[in-house]
């Protein structure tokens, strides 16, 4: 049997709200946590990094786009729904797409670029909690 190690102390994220012609990218979490949601590409802060270096990193390694970060959005904290599971701060940035296609990695299985008053018409995807309100904030420092 393997044991299960259970979190310790909440985990730093972060992720990009990624604009481009005036839509935002989504994509869709292949695995947990979140698997099969629409959300913003990101992820852990390693030790060491600064926001901003861990957020370029992140949204490469998952995406592969290049991106000029703008400034902070907003933040998001994930409390752990289930034992075990993880207790995330996520800090959300917008950010302007600069180069490169997207090209996903394992964590994402698909993308999307949405305007951003289209997300309330989008019932049919399922959205990670708050991302919404992050995209409108994101849309307002970018001027979208």
């Amino acid at each position: 049997m393997v044991a299960v190690v259970q979190p310790t102390h909440p985990q730093l994220a972060v992720s990009a709200a990624i604009f481009r012609d005036g839509k935002v990218l989504l994509t869709r979490r292949a695995r947990s946590p979140a698997k099969g949601f629409y959300s913003l590409p990101g992820g852990r802060v390693e030790f060491g990094e600064s926001l901003h270096q861990a957020l370029s990193r992140e949204v490469d390694e998952e995406t592969g786009l290049d991106i000029a970060i703008v400034g902070l959005a907003g933040w998001r904290e994930v409390l752990p729904a289930a034992p075990g599971a993880g207790h995330y701060l996520i800090m959300s940035f917008a950010a302007r797409w600069v180069g490169r296609e997207p090209v996903l990695n394992d964590e994402l299985d698909d993308y999307r670029w949405i305007a951003p008053d289209a997300l309330a018409g989008l019932g049919d995807l399922k959205l990670t909690g708050g991302l919404d309100e992050v995209i409108q904030s994101a849309a307002r420092l970018i001027g979208a």
